[in-house]
């Protein structure tokens, strides 16, 4: 059999994103996926689903696989003709057993490719606001283990030379060794006034920064009970932070919050939350499908000719919606004849990317402020077309006939819930570590009602911040026994962030 192919694929500090393309394309491929208990479980995603995954980190503190038993593993799946990523927490070679594991591919004759990653003192540098390097301050750095080897009596590490250096000395995996580490570095000569940082899960929305000196850092930490993982940095240029520091300052950094939304729609909203500093747990408590049929839609779209008015309501209207002309074999001319009328700003929009302009686009997005704006119309003998989800309210259709319009209101998709929810959130929930969960729409409250049954919903979420997007979710929400602490003036994701963001500042 024709051997495979390794690629040591540096993961990064801990953001997903900072990951390098090359890292990605090579996830993209993968058949197997070795990954530690530094690299973010998020990049799994970027494989295949069929790519068989192998947790080779820490259980409880202790290694869940030996470095020997990594190294055969690779050479196994290298041997069986598989593609495999080694995917390992910063950079493979810089403090990664990365080249260990190359030695031993190379002695087995497998192929192998290293695909550098940020490595976790340039993560943890920028992200704490503390330059490892400056013009004024020091044109040198240094990178050390904090650990050495067991079973050395002495240590190899020429401490004079690092102390008196005078750059910035980076001391990986050194928290357990810290007093042991910032004493000897006082003995041979760096002044005990020398400024500290201890930067721990660097780059992620959990990043903690404790500022000392080399005569307190280690009682600081010990009184914070701060813990592993954490690089330490050594250098007067640890003074900078104070003016530099900018991720944590964030007004969302370190809350954890619940997103609702359906998950082909989570994405944007996630990202506007994640860049205020939260860390978003996507949990959809809803999936759009098809229609059971297409019949009455179909009828419709067949005779959009003899249409007034469509009423679009959503983004998702507007997908399916067009989705199902395309399969007709018709396209946006065929609205020539109908004015169209888009219920809020994003499916304005959405409507504008296909190249059709509203005619009508409500103030209020509520369905009783969509009636309010036809009410000023003659809407007597009129044909108006509402293609909808299942679950939509009645208002509409039926206000619109009570003005003496014709209404046909075709399901275009439909509101399903999953079957469970992603374990990572139903774990956060558990442990009441959420601060705050955000529902989008009256089917995302009742879905997770329905998931997780009343009663347990209302005891997961005592605590936790209720975020509605307006006043129709909201009085589902306390309907269901709900409190409502946040719900924005517009019913938008943008203003949901806004006032997220307004809260919690």
């Amino acid at each position: 059999m024709t051997n495979g192919i390794v690629y040591l694929v540096g993961a990064g500090p801990g953001d997903p994103s900072l990951i390098t393309l090359r890292g990605v394309e090579c996830l993209t491929r993968a058949e197997v996926v070795v990954y530690d208990y530094l690299a973010n479980e998020q990049l799994l995603c970027h494989a295949p689903e069929s790519a068989e995954r192998i947790y080779a980190g820490k259980i409880g503190g202790r290694h869940n696989q030996g470095q020997d038993e990594i190294n055969n593993l690779l050479v196994a799946k290298g041997k069986a003709g598989k593609v495999v990523v080694r995917l390992k927490g910063g950079d493979p070679f810089v403090f990664g057993r990365g080249g260990e594991e190359c030695e031993a591919l190379c002695e087995a004759g497998i192929p192998f490719e290293v695909v550098p990653g940020v490595t976790a003192a340039v993560g943890a540098s920028a992200y704490s606001g503390i330059p490892l390097t400056h013009r004024d301050i020091t044109a040198s750095v240094a990178f050390v283990t904090g650990q050495e080897g067991k079973g050395k009596n002495e240590s190899t590490i020429d401490w004079s030379r690092l102390s008196l250096g005078g750059g910035t000395v980076v001391f990986y995996m050194g928290i357990t060794t810290l007093r042991r580490n910032m004493q000897r570095m006082m003995e041979h000569g760096r002044s005990p006034d020398t400024p500290v940082a201890l930067v721990r899960w660097a780059t992620t929305s959990c990043q903690q920064v404790l500022v000392g000196t080399l005569a307190d850092i280690a009682d600081r930490a010990e009184e914070s009970g701060f813990k592993p993982p954490a690089v330490t940095i050594v250098g007067e240029v640890v003074a900078l932070r104070e003016k530099l520091q900018w991720f944590d300052t964030r007004p969302l950094c370190g809350k954890r919050i619940i997103v609702t939304r359906a998950a082909e729609q989570a994405g944007e909203f996630s990202a506007k939350l994640a860049a205020l500093g939260a860390t978003v747990l996507e949990c959809p408590t809803i999936r759009l499908v098809e229609p059971e049929n297409w019949q009455l839609l179909d009828l419709a779209i067949r005779d959009l000719p003899d249409y007034d008015w469509v009423v679009l309501t959503s983004g998702n209207a507007v997908r399916y919606f067009f989705q199902r002309m395309d399969t007709l074999g018709l396209d946006a001319r065929a609205l020539a004849g109908c004015r169209i009328c888009a219920v809020g700003p994003k499916t304005a929009d959405e409507l504008r990317s296909l190249g059709i302009k509203p005619d009508l686009v409500p103030v209020d997005y509520k369905a009783e402020g969509i009636v309010d704006e036809f009410s000023r119309l003659d809407m007597h003998n009129t044909r108006v077309l509402f293609p909808r989800a299942d679950k939509a309210r009645d208002v509409i259709p039926r206000e619109l006939k009570r003005m003496g319009a014709h209404v046909d209101s075709p399901v275009a998709y439909r509101n399903i819930f999953p079957e469970r929810l992603p374990p990572e959130t139903l774990f956060a929930l558990e442990k009441r570590s959420v601060d705050c969960i955000t529902f989008t729409s009256s089917s995302t409250v009742q879905n997770l009602a329905a998931m997780l049954g009343e009663e347990l919903m209302l005891d997961m979420l005592k605590g936790v911040l209720i975020a509605s997007i307006g006043p129709i979710t909201s009085k589902t929400c306390r309907d269901l026994g709900l409190r409502v602490d946040i719900e924005p003036e517009l019913y938008t994701l943008d203003a949901l962030a806004e006032a997220l963001e307004a809260h919690f500042a």
